[in-house]
């Protein structure tokens, strides 16, 4: 899905991007990953939770990926919010408001039923997520004050604008190899399996 800076800025109209305030440790802004810390090649996913190409990508070669890959020590996946709209961003916001083990299961739930919460007719997708969210353990009450937190939210969209100007990336889904036989490698799109573990293991030398 291609986007435009101007469709990027859309996102939240005029604002202001304040330098990152929260703590490294704030559970809610630290990293999101799958792997161990010390496999020998790193992949960051720039994704957005109201992408279908990343939801393709989800379901038909993150399994394998896991299993063959992440499984095995070979790969660490490390996920980075890319927002591509509104909705896509409150999304994001509710995923790292809940525990971070909670966090990849529950994005890839939001992934698997887009048809359903995000982009089904009638529907309000703020109240679809909050049904969705409470099934994780995140009640109504601090769901709201999550889709509130103003913090988080520009925490988000200056992680996206770093992601745009430090890695390049301007679709989602996006991938970034690093290891020992590469350094900010990027592969775009939804990548078949094939594609994918070429990609590491060129990465890893």
């Amino acid at each position: 899905m291609q986007v435009s800076r101007r469709t990027l800025l859309a996102v939240v109209p005029t604002l202001a991007l304040p330098a990152l305030a929260r703590a490294a440790d704030d559970s809610a802004t630290a990293e999101r990953a799958v792997g161990q810390a010390d496999a020998p090649v790193t992949v960051m996913e720039f994704y957005s939770l109201t992408c279908p190409h990343c939801a393709a990508f989800v379901r038909e070669t993150f399994p394998r990926v896991k299993s063959e890959l992440i499984d095995t020590g070979k790969l660490r996946l490390i996920f980075w919010d890319f927002p591509l709209d509104q909705v896509a961003l409150t999304a994001a916001m509710v995923a790292r408001s809940l525990p971070p083990a909670r966090y990849e299961p529950f994005t890839a739930a939001l992934l698997a039923s887009q048809d359903r919460w995000a982009f089904a007719r009638g529907v309000n997708s703020t109240d679809e997520l909050a049904k969705m969210a409470a099934l994780a353990g995140l009640p109504r009450e601090a769901f709201n004050k999550a889709i509130a937190d103003t913090e988080l939210k520009n925490w988000i969209l200056k992680r996206r604008e770093e992601a745009e100007k430090t890695y390049g990336i301007d679709s989602t889904p996006s991938f970034v190899f690093n290891g020992k036989g590469a350094k900010n490698h990027r592969e775009s799109g939804s990548l078949g399996y094939d594609a994918f573990a070429k990609a590491v293991a060129e990465a890893a030398g």
